[in-house]
């Protein structure tokens, strides 16, 4: 049976980034948000095992956690942390019951100028992981992100891209993450959400808006639904259309929402989930 889509809405707790993970809890307990995606150094605040027993008392999901990857490194010295991280935040989301690690590829190295090597480097480290993600009951969802961050945080820019590194593995071990701030300006992206649907990719649905003017560090520019350029009627249909039934992510950077009060934040985000998402979940 299709869960409702009041019980697939899901705060990340980049939203709140204002916010301590005991009170994004109390916050989502209070105003009725039965998942939290959540960022690590959340998490790192209170300690894994606290983090992890405060989600199962409060009888909250941890729709996923944010972030693993940073691949692109060069040297073996770089290569060696990366492994290291992403093995320890793949223990942190088996430990905190969160079924996807959100991974950001990397961007790349100083001086570097060779995307597609780059590229291949993404898809290696990927090959290290997946075994040690599997056994531990974890998938790697590998999330594109806009263009315009390809230097510096994301060398995968489109679904297409991650839809490709992630063929190279089982679909239970690599899906992609379906973000429409990342994708919203994509022809491509449509067709791409299809095909993840076919071969059961879609790790995670993550919505905000584009707003302009971008803002200085460009992620800041991730807004409320409904105050950008996001057909979300559009997006929602097409991750409903290929199948989609797992949570949707409110996922917003904004320092103009972090300065406001997280209660009405939240909020509005519900009223703006239900007018602008939910209809066509």
């Amino acid at each position: 049976m299709r869960p409702s889509a009041r019980e697939r809405l899901s705060l990340n707790t980049m939203t709140t980034k204002q916010l301590s993970l005991d009170e994004a809890v109390a916050l989502a307990l209070r105003l009725d948000v039965p998942a939290l995606g959540l960022w690590r150094d959340k998490v790192e605040e209170v300690g894994l095992a606290a983090a992890a027993r405060r989600l199962r008392e409060a009888g909250l999901r941890a729709s996923s956690l944010c972030r693993g990857g940073f691949f692109t490194a060069v040297t073996d010295e770089g290569v060696r942390a990366a492994l290291a991280d992403n093995r320890r935040a793949i223990d942190e989301a088996a430990a905190l019951g969160a079924p996807e690690l959100v991974i950001v590829a990397g961007g790349l190295p100083d001086g570097d100028r060779d995307l597609l090597a780059a590229r291949q480097r993404v898809a290696d480290r990927l090959g290290d992981l997946v075994p040690y993600a599997v056994d531990h009951g974890v998938r790697l969802a590998l999330e594109p992100l806009h263009p315009m961050f390809v230097a510096d945080r994301a060398v995968v820019s489109t679904l297409e891209q991650a839809l490709d590194l992630a063929s190279e593995h089982d679909a239970s071990a690599v899906g992609v993450v379906v973000d429409t701030f990342h994708v919203f300006w994509d022809p491509a992206a449509e067709p791409m959400i299809d095909r993840a649907g076919r071969e059961g990719r879609i790790s995670s649905y993550q919505v905000c808006d584009f707003n302009l003017p971008i803002v200085e560090g460009a992620l800041l520019s991730r807004g409320m639904m409904g105050d950008g350029h996001v057909d979300f009627e559009r997006w929602t249909r097409a991750v409903t259309r290929a199948g989609y039934v797992g949570d949707v992510e409110v996922e917003i950077f904004n320092a103009d929402i972090w300065s406001r009060d997280a209660d009405r934040v939240v909020e509005q985000m519900r009223g703006r989930y239900d007018e602008l998402v939910a209809p066509w979940l």
